[in-house]
């Protein structure tokens, strides 16, 4: 009994301290909503040989592969005429990478590699060092190591077996980073928050946050979804602790009413904020099925007659007796509920909502996708 009277306070208590908390409902973060400009990853690219391949490495077939092949041999102090590599153990891959703004000269970075060529399989080959450049064509990273496959293919003369990609691998920490990118991040005088989706409230909110949390009038907006922060004179110089406190504050992100459909696959998301105007629906569908026979008639044995065959057609209507519904929707539960009860699938809601869209009741926007 005692233990059950524990039990039983500790639940009062936790529910009034339920009650008594401030509640933040759909509050989100400005990091999980905007993005802080300079704050960013540049993309590198660069093309490279995996050898160690187990036969199934890029075909003759591949003349690229060839040439790569003999122009690093070349470089080695090899030479090898192209008509001699027959090799399939070799595949040319091209191999990427992001390079955070952050990162250093000195910094290790995973890197993905795929196949370029005909190669059945990247499954034990190491590529061989590769220079990774950006936009701009300078190198910023060597890349070098063993591939690490997340499947395997195995096959035979009348069979295969093959789990997930085999031409496409990861080598963690592959990458040393040799030139940095040239940003000084300490060095701005203002910030750049770039919002996900343009909204004027949001961004509204977002100012009026930044002021209150900084104490003065140091962020204003661009337009619908940009915003500038002047760095306040006691962080000039050291922004990360600005960045660290104005990150994490909450606000409520708006959004404007929209009904997104996706006819290839039957999906309707709606909106929490989507309203329909007292509206009448009927619904049903009409399916008339035409069948078409051929009935043979055959002459009486040693007569004159002939073989005819003559067409029947069984023609069946059938429709289906959908009840008037008059659905007052004025909010999202409303409107599922008005849907639901004229028994629309996913199919048929595509239709009524472009329906309703066309006769103005539908007070959304209506994005198909």
């Amino acid at each position: 009994m005692k233990r059950i009277q524990q039990i039983a306070v500790f639940l009062v208590f936790a529910f009034v301290v339920a009650v008594t908390l401030p509640q933040s409902g759909s509050a989100a973060r400005i990091k999980d909503i905007a993005d802080f400009g300079g704050v960013r990853d540049n993309q590198l690219v660069g093309y490279g040989l995996i050898s160690g391949l187990s036969g199934t490495g890029d075909s003759t077939s591949s003349t690229f592969t060839v040439r790569a092949v003999v122009n690093m041999l070349e470089k080695m102090g090899v030479s090898v005429s192209p008509d001699d590599i027959k090799s399939k153990n070799v595949a040319a891959v091209m191999v990427t990478a992001k390079l955070p703004v952050s990162a250093k000269p000195g910094s290790r970075l995973d890197v993905t590699v795929s196949s370029l060529g005909d190669a059945k399989s990247l499954l034990g080959g190491v590529l061989l060092m590769t220079p990774l450049k950006g936009i701009d064509g300078q190198v910023y990273g060597l890349a070098q190591g063993p591939v690490a496959i997340g499947g395997f293919s195995a096959e035979g003369k009348a069979a295969k077996v093959q789990k997930n990609i085999t031409t496409v691998g990861r080598i963690p920490n592959g990458m040393n980073v040799e030139r940095a990118v040239p940003f000084e991040f300490n060095s701005q005088n203002s910030l750049t928050l770039n919002m996900h989706n343009g909204d004027f409230s949001t961004t509204n909110q977002v100012v009026e946050s930044l002021n209150r949390a900084i104490g003065g009038n140091f962020a204003f907006a661009r337009d619908i979804s940009t915003i500038t922060l002047d760095v306040p004179p006691q962080y000039r110089n050291n922004i990360v602790p600005l960045m660290a406190a104005i990150e994490n504050i909450e606000v409520t992100p708006d959004q404007k009413a929209r009904v997104v459909v996706d006819e290839n696959t039957g999906t309707v998301v709606v909106g929490s904020n989507v309203r329909l105007s007292p509206v009448a629906i009927a619904h049903g569908s009409l399916q008339i099925v035409v069948k078409e026979d051929e009935k043979v008639s055959q002459p009486n044995p040693f007569s004159d007659g002939k073989t005819v065959t003559t067409p029947q057609t069984d023609v069946k209507v059938k429709e289906e007796n959908k009840r008037l519904v008059l659905i007052e929707g004025a909010t999202l539960q409303e409107l599922t509920e008005g849907l639901n009860a004229i028994g629309a699938t996913p199919r048929d809601l595509i239709s009524i909502l472009n329906a309703l869209k066309a006769a103005g009741a539908l007070h959304a926007e209506l994005e198909v996708i």
